[in-house]
This record gives C-alpha cells, structure tokens and sequence, in this order.
C-alpha cells in the first residue's frame, strides 16, 4: 500500500470507491435511456458532448478553487452537487417524465461535478502519498474508478433499467451521498496563503506553466489526441453493441465491464513495469498498442467476446499511460500550482472530447459505426508520433533535473 498518512489514504480511496460508483451508475445509465428515447446518431452524441463540455469550459476557473480553497472542502462540495444530478435523474426516471433536455443537464452536472471532484482527489493526493509511491496510488485511484464506472456497476445498470427507469439513479443517490460523508472527514493541508494577483493571471498560471513546459506540453497534446479518439469510439459504443453486436442492456453492461478488465489486470504490473521500462519507454509501448487495439475493433468479427478482449487489450495498456501522465504532472509541478496544471492539463487535453463525439455521430452516419473506430485510430496516431518525438528518456531526466533544483 502507498505510503503517506494510512488513515487519509484510506478515506480517499473510500472516497473513490463511493463516488464511482455514482458516477458509473449514472454514465451507464444515460446512453441506454437515450437509447430509449431515440436511435439518431447524431442525438445520441449529444450525450457525449453534454458530459465532456465542462473538461473545456470549467476547467481554469475549477483549478483556481482547488488551490484557493481547502481541497477537502471542494471534493464535499462537488459530491453534494453529485447527489442533486442523481435525485434529479432518480424522480424523471421514476414518473416517466424522461427527456432528451433533461439527460443532456444531468451529463453535464455530473462532469461538472467531476471537474472539481477529480482535480481535488488528484491535488490530495501527493499530499497524503509519499512521492515514491505516486504510480502505486495513481494506479489504485484509476483501478478503482474503473472497476466501478465499468465493471461492477454496468451490469448491475442493465438488471435495473429493465425494472424501472429509475432505479439506477436511486443506488446513485445513496452512492453519493456515502462519498459525500467520507470526503468530510479526509485531513488535507490548508491554501497556501498567497500575495494578491490580477484574477485573470491566476486563472491562467497553471495553463501558462503547462504549456511553457515542454514535457507536460507533450503529453497534454498527446492526451487530447486520445480523448478525442476515445470521446468518438465512445459515443457510438452503445449503438456499436446493440446493432453491430446485438446486445441487450445486460449484454452493453457487460461488454463495458470487459474495459474494466483491463485496468483491473493491468493494475498488477503497471508500477513494475513503468519502474523497469521507466515513463519513456512505457508511454510510447501505451500508445502503439492504443492504435492497434482501435484499428482491431474496425475489423474484426463482430463477436462480443472477441470485441470484449480488444477492448480489454485497450485499457490494460491505457493504464500504463494514464499512469505515468498523472505521475508527471504531480512530479514536476509546483505544489501551489498543482491544481491549476491538473484542471489546465484536462481543459487541453479534454476539451476536444465534445468535438470527437460529434465527429463520431458524423463518420457513423457518413461511415457506418466501424469507420468511427478508424477514425479514432488515425487521430490517436498523430499523438504517437508526437510520443516518439518528444517524449524521450533525456526529456524525463532533464524535468526531474529542474523539478529537483526548484525544490
């Protein structure tokens, strides 16, 4: 186990497991009830767009009330926020007054929600974690996100949508409600006081810092690459299984547990393997086997087990990068600055995840659902190319060179 204050790493993974469980009961729920309400490609993606607009439009002036206020104080907040999308979810679901309006509000107050709520878990945690130990707890944090967002939860969604429409927002509810609980009780430093500055400048110092910085320059470029390959597969995977697969919503629920899967398995080696290979090497082996694994999912048969190994091949090596790209930015950026460069990093990096799943619902209507996956890999590409350039072995140790002389 990571090391750092035990009773604090406990709580946040409690945390963790609480909250996404809301958040997976809720993702997994919104496709398939908009599914319910129409089959339009194009509509459907609008699920998508709903849910990642906040990564782009909230994102600085979230990082400016993580490293403003008590981090604990904002992971709260944002879980409370959490429970109100859920209820609202939970009584539409309930009466039958479901609409297309009222999914799209509930996508996006639940990712506003995790804007704050990730960027906060993300600043506490070199807090509380010691430094040596950042993949192992990076790597727990991500596994347990996903092992709930898609492996216990959407199954169990599929079994509740087919009692009542409603149901899984209920289990949300109380799901969020758990998290909001523990996050009240985590110990967290306070703000470091610091002298007044024009607002505008400190909303942008965490971008300013991200962009001046060439390796974490690279790797947010390189992620918004994949987050706007991810953002098209994804919009289209609840068509892809139930027309390209024939899948019900327990069949859709278990081919999204087979993407947890792989982080599940890949949780075992990853800190091993990124210790061994270091970031480098890592991080470029991740993003070939990204591009392989989508072009896999155009072409094969269509078999749900075949299609649920890709997608499993998928996320077992996305780990290793989401990994070692958290780590980065946790490494090498000051810590009045972190939460700033973390919500920074995703206004870049998933700001372009609306525009991809636009551009999914497009190639699937133009293209078929399969053309969505080659797309995918072709953009995912052009961040391969940038890995193999900029990422190098002598980039990782002149950052840790800076980042230690700044200490």
């Amino acid at each position: 186990m990571p090391g750092g204050s035990g009773s604090a790493w406990l709580r946040l993974q409690a945390v963790a497991v609480s909250g996404s469980t809301c958040e997976g009961l809720l993702l997994a729920a919104l496709p398939l009830l908009a599914v319910s309400i129409t089959t339009d490609p194009r509509q459907i993606s609008l699920i998508n767009v709903a849910g990642q607009a906040p990564w782009l439009l909230l994102s600085l002036f979230a990082g400016v009330i993580i490293d403003r206020v008590r981090r604990t104080v904002v992971l709260a907040w944002a879980y409370a926020v959490q429970v109100a999308a859920a209820l609202l979810l939970a009584i539409v679901g309930s009466t039958g007054a479901l609409s297309l309006p009222v999914l799209l509000v509930v996508a996006f107050v639940l990712t506003t929600t995790q804007v704050f709520g990730d960027g906060a878990t993300g600043s506490l945690v070199p807090e509380i974690v010691a430094a040596g130990q950042l993949n192992a707890a990076n790597s727990r944090l991500q596994v347990i996100d996903r092992g709930m967002v898609q492996f216990v939860v959407p199954p169990l969604t599929g079994l509740l949508i087919g009692i009542g429409a409603g149901w899984p927002a209920w289990l949300a509810v109380l799901a969020a409600v758990a998290a909001l609980l523990v996050a009240r009780g985590i110990p967290a430093a306070a703000p470091v006081p610091r002298a007044p500055v024009h607002p505008l400048k400190d909303l942008t110092a965490g971008l300013r810092y991200l962009v001046r910085t060439p390796l974490l320059r690279s790797i947010t470029f390189t992620v918004a690459m994949g987050s706007f390959a991810a953002a098209a597969g994804n919009s289209m995977i609840v068509l892809f299984a139930t027309k390209e697969l024939r899948l019900g919503p327990f069949g859709y629920g278990a081919l999204l547990a087979c993407l947890a899967v792989g982080w599940v398995v890949s949780s075992f080696f990853v800190a091993g393997f990124v210790r061994r290979f270091g970031y480098s090497t890592a991080m470029r082996i991740a993003q070939v086997c990204a591009v392989a694994g989508q072009l896999l999912i155009a072409v094969v048969p269509p078999w749900p087990a075949l299609v649920g190994v890709v997608l499993m091949f998928i996320t077992a090596t996305t780990l290793i990068w989401n990994v070692c790209s958290q780590s980065s930015r946790q490494l090498f950026t000051p810590p009045e600055l972190l939460g700033r460069v973390l919500t920074s990093h995703r206004a870049l990096a998933w700001g372009l995840t609306p525009l991809g799943a636009l551009a999914g619902g497009f190639v699937a209507v133009h293209w078929g659902l399969r053309g969505v996956w080659v797309m995918a890999a072709a953009v995912q590409f052009v961040g391969t190319a940038v890995v193999w350039r900029q990422l190098s072995p002598t980039a990782f140790r002149a950052a840790e060179e800076e980042a230690a002389a700044a200490r």
